[in-house]
């Protein structure tokens, strides 16, 4: 198998990996299970990945785990807006 559809497959499974839980999130509107610093620790592993890929210039680690990033940063929003509005 070519080593980047091997890294494509693999980073598009690990970057949709959180949508559904992002799904339940807006549907349900209810964060109470999400833990902020977990989504914290993610974005910062995710963001030095995106760093790591553009050093070593390896598209498919800067997208996949880019898109990862922007998917998590949408998840913290919205436990950011959830939370408020629920206190």
């Amino acid at each position: 198998m070519d080593e980047n559809i091997l890294g494509i497959v693999a980073g598009v499974l690990t970057s949709v990996a959180m949508i559904p839980q992002l799904i339940k999130v807006i549907r349900k509107k209810n964060v109470e299970d999400l833990s902020w610093v977990m989504i914290m620790v993610l974005i910062t592993g995710l963001s030095l990945w995106v760093w790591y890929g553009i050093i070593r210039n390896e598209l498919p680690i800067i997208v996949s785990n880019a898109f990862a990033v922007l998917v998590n940063v949408t998840l913290l929003i919205c436990f950011i807006t959830f939370r408020k509005k629920s206190k």
